[in-house]
């Protein structure tokens, strides 16, 4: 039987800096103790699981094996827990009422901030913690509950969550604004004659354009070229290396300063929405159902106003 009376912090912690640094010697200096200490450490910890937790890996020095694998993703989910408690009991000493920590997908940090200057204006007792991550990232932080609410562009089908929309979220192709079809004809030829900037494969924005040009086409080809994130893409676009299709909300500033500006094309812009979610299952804090209940009410208040920058027409 398995005793998890005996296991305690610091072996976890052993585990997981000897799996990260592959050498038992490095894990010592950076935790500053000794070798033989640390090795101790995993040693009690391989007796209490009954199992090896670190393999000898060639060049690549120690890896968990994949026991150590289970026992490192419940680690990371324990220090996530007393990372919450910390900040919990550091807003009761602040005389505050709760806290909670809100992950933002990358698209969604040109509105976040505002957003949580709202927050802490209607509710100023709650102290709101941002976190702003890739959909992955995002997704492995609240499955690993180290956030309360994620606000994305849409639910994943796992980890299974509890998902609320709380605005529009329009994509739309943009160009400079001395591009050819902005004044010139938009034939589908035209428009898939152009050079297309996107995100990487996996990119919620990347597989909407993928979509929406392969109706567009009916599985014609195009010229494309991947990059790395909108910022990078909305220079590129500004720079005329070639036309987007990218959220609204993304692009915003550049359209209110006419830097970008959005072509008339039939079936844009696409309209998707914003969505907050928490996993299924879980209990929310009374925090955190007085933030979601914020948002849901105020749904849209929060965001970008697109229409109010009259778009034009197809």
């Amino acid at each position: 039987m398995k005793r998890l009376d005996t296991v305690t912090l610091k072996q976890l912690r052993a585990l997981q800096v000897v799996s990260e640094t592959g050498s038992i010697s490095v894990a010592a200096s950076n935790l500053s103790l000794t070798p033989p200490a640390v090795h101790n450490q995993i040693k009690q910890l391989e007796t209490s699981f009954g199992c090896r937790l670190l393999r000898r890996d060639g060049a690549e020095g120690f890896t968990p094996s994949p026991e150590g694998e289970v026992l490192l993703r419940a680690q990371h989910k324990l220090r996530a827990a007393l990372e919450n408690a910390v900040h919990e009991i550091d807003s009761l000493g602040k005389g505050l009422s709760g806290i909670v920590v809100l992950g933002v997908v990358s698209t969604g940090k040109y509105f976040a901030p505002r957003l949580v200057a709202l927050l802490r204006s209607a509710l100023p007792d709650v102290e709101v913690i941002l976190k702003i991550g890739n959909r992955s990232e995002i997704l492995a932080a609240l499955t690993a509950g180290e956030l309360h609410l994620a606000i994305m562009g849409r639910p994943p089908r796992l980890p299974e969550v509890h998902a609320n929309v709380i605005g529009e979220h329009p994509h739309l192709m943009v160009a400079p604004p001395d591009h050819p079809l902005i004044d010139g004809p938009r034939e589908v030829k035209d428009i898939l004659s152009q050079t297309f900037i996107m995100r990487e494969s996996g990119s919620g924005t990347r597989i909407l354009t993928m979509r929406f040009l392969d109706e567009l086409g009916r599985g014609q080809d195009f010229a494309r070229i991947e990059m790395d994130s909108n910022e990078t893409i909305k220079q590129a676009v500004i720079a005329g290396l070639g036309v987007a299709i990218l959220s609204g909300h993304t692009v915003y500033d550049e359209l209110k300063a006419g830097r970008l500006v959005a072509v008339a094309i039939p079936g844009l812009p696409i309209i998707r929405h914003w969505f907050v979610v928490y996993p299924a299952g879980v209990e929310l804090t009374q925090t955190a159902v007085s933030v979601l209940t914020w948002l849901k009410n105020n749904a849209g208040d929060h965001l970008p106003d697109i229409e109010g920058l009259q778009l034009p027409q197809a």
